[in-house]
């Protein structure tokens, strides 16, 4: 077998290095390959599935419309948006806290298309990593030529059923749907976002790959803040494997475990020495951990050289601990959800927006009634349109619209002007509280509470 040098990503010179890693299907693999597939199904699947005629995801920068999992969340309800993604983020983590960057290997999008998708069809049209890299350096010959056409346009492809994918989490799967089948002159700006989104993903999966994780990605760099030495990462035993080297009858029993094959280097997608320890281009995407277990096994050596540990555990082999910091973070997540939860149950379909006319006291109304005029913002968080009715608590109250209210369309906003009356003799107080409620079928589906000015008796 050719011999092969490995280096990172960058050469001496500063030139980018491409990176031709090997593939090892291992146990690890075979998992990582379960958990990524299930998330390109969610991923492709999410914009069209609908609850109660609602996009299951929907992310509506432009609208200030976000919906998960079918709940819209409006303007008004932006703070529990932001409550549920401080939630996740505070969850990834604890989890890098507990498991290292385990999330950039099995679950971002960036490493599941680069190495599921991506990696495979150049696997498939150019070959193993050797025959890639020889292609890449022969001259352009026809054969080369076949090759790289034929996998660059299933790059395009693939990047453009991405962007379309991207877009219908942004403006909606039935805007993206019109845009695709309805003339060009229709939606310029749909199709030049299509075009330019199409790009991006293509010269990420083409030309960027593990530069995105190693320069670009913010969360690699916050990676080594939020690591200590009880966090189980993807890790080189060097208790065990140390002196490394190949495995000669002689000297056998003076070398470690590791017969410094390099396997481990090979297969890696950032192109780092696994030995070295912990570094900041490791996405603990266990394909080391694959490659170094099949060598154990074939000199009859335990497996779990390379493993999930802690520096505790290879220091004083030790089992990993639930430390005071994860539990910190566990306790905070705790309350997040359970504060999260409390404000989705008491969030109602049709949100109220109450206010008194300002600069206005109150109006002295013929049959000795006091009256206040009042403004509201109705909105109809729903997928079908409703009709409502606003009603007094106080029995002794009414209402004279001046823009009445009967059904608001779906997903829309709707304003109205009314007075409230009170009868002057029942007005105690400059201030009387006054309950307002709306009414869908009969059903209080919410209330609205404000004060009433009038003169005191």
């Amino acid at each position: 077998m050719e011999d092969i040098t490995y280096h990172s990503t960058v050469e001496a010179s500063g030139k980018r290095r491409w990176l031709y890693p090997l593939l090892r299907k291992g146990a690890f693999y075979k998992y990582r390959s379960y958990v990524s597939y299930f998330l390109l199904i969610f991923l492709f699947a999410a914009p069209h599935i609908k609850i109660n005629g609602h996009q299951f995801m929907l992310f509506n920068i432009i609208e200030r419309k976000f919906i998960l999992f079918g709940q819209v969340f409006w303007p008004q309800d932006f703070f529990i948006f932001v409550l549920a993604m401080l939630t996740v983020l505070i969850s990834i983590v604890l989890f890098t806290i507990a498991f290292g960057r385990i999330f950039c290997g099995w679950i971002c999008p960036q490493t599941i298309f680069l190495e599921m998708v991506f990696r495979k069809i150049e696997v498939w049209i150019e070959g193993e990593p050797l025959a890639r890299k020889k292609l890449d350096e022969s001259p352009w010959t026809q054969d080369k030529i076949i090759k790289k056409t034929f996998k660059h346009s299933l790059y395009v492809i693939i990047s453009l059923f991405i962007s379309n994918t991207f877009l219908a989490y942004i403006i909606g799967s039935d805007e993206v749907f019109k845009i695709i089948t309805e003339p060009i002159t229709l939606h310029i700006v749909g199709f030049i976002g299509i075009f330019f989104f199409t790009l991006a993903f293509y010269l990420v999966f083409s030309q960027m790959r593990e530069l995105v994780c190693i320069v670009a990605c913010p969360y690699g760099r916050l990676q080594g803040v939020m690591l200590d030495k009880h966090s189980l990462v993807v890790a080189y035993n060097y208790l065990r494997g140390e002196p490394r080297g190949k495995i000669k009858k002689a000297n056998e029993q003076n070398l470690g475990d590791c017969v410094d094959c390099n396997l481990c280097v090979a297969v890696c997608p950032t192109g780092i020495d696994i030995r070295k320890g912990t570094q900041l281009e490791c996405v603990n995407c266990t394909a080391c951990i694959d490659a170094c277990d099949q060598v154990m096994d074939k000199i009859h050596k335990p497996r779990n050289l390379i493993g999930f540990y802690s520096d505790e555990m290879i220091k004083h082999q030790i089992k990993p601990s639930f430390t005071v910091r994860m539990k910190a973070y566990s306790l905070i997540i705790v309350l997040m959800v359970a504060i999260l939860t409390y404000f989705l149950i008491q969030r109602k379909d049709v949100d109220i927006t109450l206010l008194r006319a300002g600069g206005m006291l109150y109006q002295e109304q013929p049959g000795g009634y006091v009256s206040n005029l009042y403004t509201a913002e109705l909105i109809n968080k729903t997928a079908y349109p409703i009709k409502i009715d606003i009603v007094p608590d106080n029995k002794e109250a009414k209402i004279n619209w001046i823009q009445p209210v009967n059904k608001i369309e779906k997903e829309s906003t709707v304003k109205v002007t009314f007075f409230v009356l009170l009868p002057a003799k029942s007005i105690k107080q400059s201030k009387t509280n006054i309950t307002l409620l709306v009414k869908q079928n009969g059903k209080v589906i919410n209330q609205m509470k404000t004060n009433f000015l009038g003169p005191v008796n």
